[in-house]
């Protein structure tokens, strides 16, 4: 009994070691750390220091020939945790220690301990793959109560003389390979609730830092500026509870909450050094409160203590910082660290993302003008010479086509907007129509929309660039008179519309010939209406060429405001 009491005293003088360890800043994530060379170094130096104080702790017997030791736990974890070398390592330093220290059983334990961490380590490569089953109470019991078996069978065969060694096996057997598994097991479980902590931090950090990316996503998409950053301040500060929040650009300050507004207002230049290593490095920078504190450089009664700096990058450049304080009051949390680093990441994800939702943008609108400009010119080439042919025949006729040119040039000029009702497409198409009725007599157009889809949007300029093409390259080219037709339709829930002529002269190899309008037609379908959208060409030749669209009943929400 006198012995097991010792061995217990052992044992939770390594639990108090371990714990301290778990809870220190060179306490690093199993899934993060330990498989780098840098975690490996740390667990060889704590549990070399774990074996190492089993032996100086141990209690010898049979007259000094062996010590009753917990040295075992230190190598079995390692190996469990590190692999076979640390494992071996830790067990062969331990061992080559207790070699010093004497005794029969001296050798017989090093090679015990060196085997016992090298063992481990096979395990720990056997079960790599289930770190929920290696990472266990149960695994760290069984691994160190077989060694332990091993252990004394290897005493009782290194030993001399024989007798001396099983006199030792009777002492500290029982003893060893009962509580050593039991603290092994103990100190397991101090390395699981430590791993579990900083899980929950990271998970609760996560689910933060999500809950602010969400309510930013709106705010994103208004750019990066005073107003967006104000809110965002606002939301970041809510969500994580720390005394202050900033958002910066890269020369003033844009948005402020918390401690220390009083003095920092938005508008004024940035003015800490911090903030410009950020800027500068592109990386977080930390003011613990501890090893480095913030020096407000505008106040000397500045409450801000600590300060965690995050820059905010599009495309590997620094366009500003989220900045998290706190009081000398309060200390900085480590969740508070985690989340202010993931919000940083998230929310140069946004801008990235509302950057290149801009550039798209703005490639719709400039293809929207490059369709404008393309109609406009050649259409009123040709109107113009119609209207100088009819003034000479009939001039009350002119001048009705001059109103309807007018008109349609008047409409063309409002529409900036990226989407449009059915019903303007087609008051657009008829001033057109006027026009191209002049030049084409006999031309007969059929429009055939019921006043339900009237209200359905769709992307600005698409019917006249089709109707266009339609009476150009197609009815213009007939013998005998054309006709077009544009008809709307609702098919399982999309809507179809279909602009056909019965010219049929349509030819897939010699599309890029059938117009600029077409082309741009097509492409914004696919780019604003997105997926499920698209145009189709049937075509029977000398009879029929139909362009079809398919589309949804409502469209995307506009990037413009109509």
């Amino acid at each position: 009994m006198e012995y097991l009491v010792q061995l217990f005293q052992t044992l939770s003088a390594f639990l108090v070691l371990f714990y301290l360890f778990c809870e220190s800043p060179a306490f690093q994530p199993l899934s993060t750390d330990w498989a780098h060379p840098r975690g490996k170094i740390r667990l060889y130096l704590v549990f070399t220091c774990i074996t190492i104080l089993g032996n100086y702790l141990g209690t010898p017997v049979v007259r000094g020939g062996a010590l009753l030791n917990a040295r075992a736990v230190g190598s079995t974890l390692a190996g469990l945790l590190g692999g076979p070398i640390l494992g071996a390592l830790v067990g062969a330093t331990a061992g080559l220690h207790r070699m010093t220290l004497g005794g029969a059983a001296a050798f017989a334990g090093a090679v015990a301990t060196t085997l016992e961490g090298f063992s481990a380590g096979l395990i720990h490569i056997a079960l790599r793959d289930k770190p929920q089953v290696l990472i266990s109470k149960r695994t760290a019991f069984l691994a160190v109560f077989v060694g332990e078996i091993v252990h004394m069978g290897i005493v009782l065969a290194l030993t001399k003389p024989f007798t001396a060694a099983v006199a030792i096996v009777k002492i500290i057997g029982l003893p060893m390979i009962l509580l050593n598994p039991v603290g092994a097991a103990l100190l397991m479980a101090v390395l699981i609730h430590r791993q579990q902590d900083l899980d929950r931090v990271a998970s609760a950090s996560s689910a933060a830092a999500l809950r602010v990316a969400q309510r930013a996503l709106g705010l994103m998409s208004r750019g990066f500026g005073p107003g967006m950053a104000a809110e965002m301040a606002a939301i970041v500060r809510e969500e994580t509870g720390v005394g202050g929040v900033a958002v910066t650009d890269t020369e003033r300050i844009m948005g402020f909450v918390g401690i220390g507004s009083d003095h920092h207002r938005p508008g004024g230049n940035i003015s800490s050094p911090l903030t410009r290593q950020a800027i500068t490095s592109g990386s977080v920078v930390f003011a613990d409160g501890i090893h480095q504190s913030y020096q407000c450089a505008i106040s000397a009664t500045c409450p801000i203590h600590s300060a965690l700096i995050v820059p905010l990058q599009v495309d590997g450049t620094v366009i500003g910082t989220v900045q998290l304080y706190e009081s000398r009051s309060h200390r900085f949390l480590n969740m508070n660290r985690m989340l202010g680093e993931g919000i940083g990441d998230l929310l140069s994800s946004q801008l990235l993302i509302a950057r290149y939702q801009e550039q798209k943008n703005l490639l719709v609108l400039g293809e929207l003008k490059l369709l404008q400009a393309q109609v406009n010119p050649h259409f009123l080439f040709n109107s113009l010479n119609t209207i100088m042919a009819v003034i000479r025949k009939d001039a009350n006729r002119g001048r009705e086509l001059v109103y309807h040119l007018s008109n349609y040039f008047r409409k063309n000029l409002k529409r900036s907007s990226p989407f449009s009702s059915l019903e303007e497409e087609l008051e657009h198409i008829r001033a057109y129509l006027e026009i191209e009725k002049a030049r084409y007599e006999g031309l007969v157009v059929e429009i055939d929309v019921p006043p339900a889809l009237m209200h359905i949007q769709v992307p600005t300029f698409t019917l006249q660039p089709l109707l266009e093409n339609a009476i150009r390259h197609g009815i213009s080219e007939m013998l005998s008179p054309g006709v077009a037709r544009i008809r709307a339709t609702q098919e399982d829930g999309k809507v179809r519309i279909d602009v056909e002529d019965t010219a049929g002269t349509y030819e897939e190899s010699g599309r890029a010939k059938d117009g600029l309008g077409l082309q741009i037609v097509e492409k914004r379908i696919r780019s604003v209406l997105g997926a499920g959208s698209r145009l189709e060409i049937f075509c029977i030749p000398n009879e029929l060429t139909r362009v079809t669209i398919r589309m949804p009943l409502v469209p995307p929400e506009s990037p413009w405001p109509h």
